[in-house]
């Protein structure tokens, strides 16, 4: 996202923006333990993965992945969604490729930028979901 808009992410080994992690909002906790097992088969178990609880709605995608907190927690209700910081693009893709063919369901998908690193968190997960309501009005594929 870029001031709300996409951006295409190429397939490189160029490292995108900010601290390496992964938020990972909406999961329950056996879905948290899917999603480790999914980073782990494809050699990215070193990323710190992060799920924000319901209290952390408020907080900037910046302080949430500055908290040195990366255990599990319950299940919130945030809405599903996975937000990359600092993974290289092929990462990325082998990421959201991995997920599609695991059993967790699909979730919104950002990678923090410069711009919204500073913006709360249901502020992005609000963006995510109207930006996908209005691709899906479009007709545009995306998973």
């Amino acid at each position: 996202m870029n001031d709300g808009t996409f951006s295409r992410v190429e397939k490189s080994s160029e490292t995108m923006y900010g601290p390496r992690g992964i938020l990972a909002c909406g999961y329950s906790k056996e879905e948290q333990t899917v999603l480790r097992s999914v980073l782990e088969e494809i050699q990215m178990k070193d990323i710190p993965v992060k799920f924000p609880a319901d209290n952390d709605a408020s907080k900037t995608l910046k302080a949430i992945l500055e908290e040195t907190e990366t255990g599990q927690s319950d299940f919130s209700s945030l809405r599903r969604a996975v937000i990359m910081s600092g993974l290289t693009q092929e990462e990325l893709h082998n990421l959201i490729a991995s997920h599609g063919k695991s059993s967790l369901p699909q979730p919104l998908w950002a990678s923090l930028t410069p711009i919204s690193e500073s913006w709360a968190l249901k502020d992005l997960l609000e963006t995510l979901a109207r930006e996908h309501a209005a691709m899906k009005r479009r007709g545009d594929k995306f998973r």
